[in-house]
């Protein structure tokens, strides 16, 4: 077969010219995500202020791993924080690119263990092994340019008895500088206990701030902080709903669980307070949680509902973010009783008996509303979760749906401790809770 030499030119050519031009437009997608963000924390006069790539950034921030990033960036939030890189829900760069198509930053956590899982500090090789295991995790994201900083570990604190813990952490911090100088790196504390800022600021130098995290407690931060002598940059990477071990309890010690319209109003005020009235040393916070879990009940710290419905404390935060109440508000849920008793009187039934739950609801642009009633039963003590661990949810023994705020229920025939709650939904994806405890016996 004769090869014509002019044809074989101009095809080589072409195929040259084609694979420049894949070449390049690889590139193109590959400098995308290889541009890191350069975050830097400076002390200016007294005070510290965050930047990015040199304009200043205060972090509204929400904790969020499987909620919804879209929804966090419409209602003024700028940045997001997780617990680990990779979620059940998503991968880690899948995190960050969905970050920053929302114009989001995300404080990336690293997974690292903890003694009161039985993980011991003092086995070298095993610390050496989660040293190689964060190296790497950094190496893979430390470029994106979503990435705004590193929190080694979540709550390492809390039950913990050895300190060669924070040596670990501070090896870890260490590693990072070196490898990414970008992005600064914290850990995240259960409280702010003077004792274990002292350990810290003796085992840790090279963490770049500290991140608190309390709950109805946390009105007590800047006193805690003032006796701890502790005077550099900090987040509060967790707060919210008053916590389940800070609330009254019924006589057979059910946490008493406050309405979506309660949650609504401390959020506005600790975020004031505790938050907003330290502009010298807290650089943002990031509010816990938007989504929804299980911890005591389906309701008690998500910002969302299970069937994706917002709460009042959604409102808040856009508001305090914004300056700016969205146009349509979540109902507000004022009092809910069980024949004309609160969850503080300790209601007891009979199996079988019937009984009448009321509740009083408002909404703000007067929409209809639509009421959901479940009964469930508590969880089991040695079932329950500490420190934000995995809590499976219990069965729902009754659920029902009216257009009135009332509902007649018959009490289980099984004897022990139970719940009921109510949601009454606006008819624009927004709703309000409660629940009450009671006791058949």
């Amino acid at each position: 077969m004769k090869i014509n030499k002019r044809n074989t030119i101009l095809f080589l050519a072409a195929i040259t010219i084609l694979t420049l031009s894949f070449g390049c437009q690889n590139s193109k997608e590959k400098d995308k995500h290889s541009q890191a963000s350069q975050v830097t924390l400076k002390a200016e006069a007294g005070s510290y202020q965050l930047y990015v790539n040199g304009e200043p950034f205060y972090i509204k921030g929400a904790g969020l791993e499987c909620g919804d990033i879209q929804s966090l960036a419409a209602h003024g939030g700028n940045a997001m924080r997780t617990w680990r890189t990779d979620t059940q829900c998503r991968k880690g760069n899948e995190i960050l690119d969905e970050a920053q198509k929302n114009g989001l930053m995300v404080c990336m956590g690293l997974e690292i263990a903890r003694e009161r899982h039985g993980f011991d500090y003092n086995d070298n090789a095993a610390v050496r092994e989660q040293f190689e295991y964060a190296r790497a995790e950094v190496l893979k994201y430390k470029d994106h340019p979503a990435l705004l900083a590193w929190g080694v570990g979540n709550e390492l604190n809390l039950h913990y008895d050895n300190p060669k813990v924070w040596d670990a952490v501070n090896e870890i911090a260490e590693m990072i500088h070196e490898i990414d100088p970008n992005h600064p790196v914290t850990t995240m504390l259960a409280g702010a206990d003077k004792n274990v800022l002292a350990v810290l600021a003796e085992r840790c130098p090279d963490l770049d701030y500290l991140s608190f995290q309390l709950y109805g407690d946390i009105v007590n931060l800047p006193r805690y902080l003032h006796e701890a002598n502790y005077t550099g940059a900090y987040v509060v990477s967790e707060w919210g709903a008053t916590g389940h071990w800070e609330v009254g309890k019924t006589a057979w010690g059910r946490p008493i669980e406050p309405t979506s319209h309660q949650k609504a109003l401390d959020y506005h005020d600790r975020y004031q307070s505790a938050i907003a009235g330290d502009p010298k040393h807290c650089i943002g916070s990031f509010v816990f949680l938007w989504g929804q879990k299980q911890e005591r009940t389906p309701t008690w710290y998500g910002m969302f509902l299970e069937n994706g419905h917002s709460t009042e404390a959604v409102d808040v935060m856009e508001f305090v973010w914004t300056g700016q109440w969205p146009e349509n508000r979540a109902p507000a849920l004022d009092s809910f009783e069980v024949d004309g008793q609160t969850a503080y009187q300790n209601i007891y039934l009979a199996p079988g008996f019937t009984a009448k739950a009321a509740a009083r609801v408002s909404d703000p642009e007067n929409d209809a509303l639509t009421y959901r009633w479940e009964i469930m039963p508590e969880v089991p003590e040695h079932h329950q979760s500490d420190g934000g661990d995995f809590e499976k949810r219990p069965e729902t023994i009754l659920q029902s749906t009216s257009q009135e705020p009332e509902l007649s229920f018959t009490a289980p025939e099984t004897p022990g401790a139970y719940r009921i709650f109510v949601y009454a939904a606006d008819g624009n994806n927004k709703s309000a809770t409660a629940n009450i405890p009671f006791y058949v016996k």
